[in-house]
């Protein structure tokens, strides 16, 4: 009972931590882009703007919630709730430091990608359910780009499980002790970085809620708090792959054994790599063009993940010489 109880404590103060920080990173976004376009960005609603996600949260929460006539009501409904459920859930097998996960999984790193896949369907089927032809071809662009994407990222984190000798994330980040995996794994840190931009659909791969050819793609016709689950759950979408890479390619906790450094909490270490992976997927949004999507589809199965298979081959051949 008492294991029990510390179980459902571990889920609140996770969801509790995530949703902060989903609703922090809106704003951090939106300075740091304002910044790098000679901009300020939010500044009316508190000091520097500090409180514009709450001010933008109760704007949702209160705004009218308009369903299409036509709409498929209970697909329509469940679509936001599906994407939201699929990011939290990603949360409960990643390790924020040796002593914290909520579960501990040996398949860990499988059930995020599992997730990742039910995460898309949430688009896909407001897409449909929403009975618009520009929502429609936003779910159709997700569907073809998760499938283009899921591949190369799948086949870029073998090499990852290759050289750890397990799908576990915390066997993962113990086998980085001496080197993460970045040195060792270039190409698949590359072929995941690229991939985890597209599963999020993110600038420069937003195929599926492309303003300027689709209004918002698949969530045009929502409003009001439907809409910002979207939201919500897109940024969580981040987080989780800001931590996959973390755990995976940056040694997850670890961090400088000398000096002042060896004495700074793990779980800091920790945050600093997802909050440097944030920035990033914030750096190339304001720097780069949208990619058409014949390009995104080439780049996809002809460049990663022939490159994903290739290091495949390659770490093998190490293994079997290291052996």
């Amino acid at each position: 009972m008492i294991e029990f109880a510390i179980l459902i404590l571990k889920i609140a103060v996770l969801i509790g931590v995530v949703l902060l920080h989903v609703a922090y990173v809106v704003y951090f976004e939106r300075k740091v882009i304002g910044h790098m376009q000679a901009r300020m960005g939010p500044m009316r609603v508190g000091w520097h703007g500090l409180l514009q996600p709450i001010a933008d949260g109760i704007k949702l929460f209160f705004k009218e919630d308009i369903i299409p006539a036509q709409a498929d009501k209970p697909i329509f409904y469940i679509a936001p709730v599906l994407g939201v459920v699929a990011a939290l859930a990603s949360f409960a097998v990643i390790p924020f430091w040796e002593k914290f996960s909520v579960v501990n999984l040996d398949i860990g790193l499988l059930y995020i990608l599992a997730l990742s896949s039910v995460g898309s369907y949430s688009i896909i089927l407001a897409g449909w359910a929403s009975n618009s032809k520009y929502s429609f071809l936003g779910g159709l662009r997700s569907s073809a780009q998760v499938i283009s994407y899921e591949i190369a990222m799948g086949l870029s984190l073998v090499g990852v499980m290759m050289f750890a000798g397990s799908a576990d994330l915390k066997q993962i980040v113990t086998a980085q002790h001496s080197l993460p995996f970045i040195f060792l794994q270039p190409i698949a840190f590359f072929v995941f970085v690229m991939a985890a931009i597209a599963e999020t659909n993110r600038a420069p791969f937003d195929m599926p809620e492309a303003e300027t050819e689709l209004v918002a793609g698949y969530a045009t016709e929502y409003s009001g708090m439907r809409f910002g689950l979207f939201f919500m759950a897109e940024y969580a979408g981040m987080f989780v792959m800001s931590s996959l890479a973390a755990v995976c390619f940056l040694g997850g906790w670890s961090g400088p054994d000398f000096w002042i450094f060896a004495h700074v909490p793990k779980a800091v270490w920790f945050l600093l790599k997802v909050y440097a992976f944030i920035f990033f997927y914030f750096w190339i949004r304001a720097t780069l063009p949208r990619y058409r999507y014949d390009q995104l589809m080439n780049l996809g199965w002809k460049l990663f993940i022939p490159l994903a298979l290739a290091n495949i081959v390659i770490t093998a051949f190490i293994k079997l010489l290291w052996v």
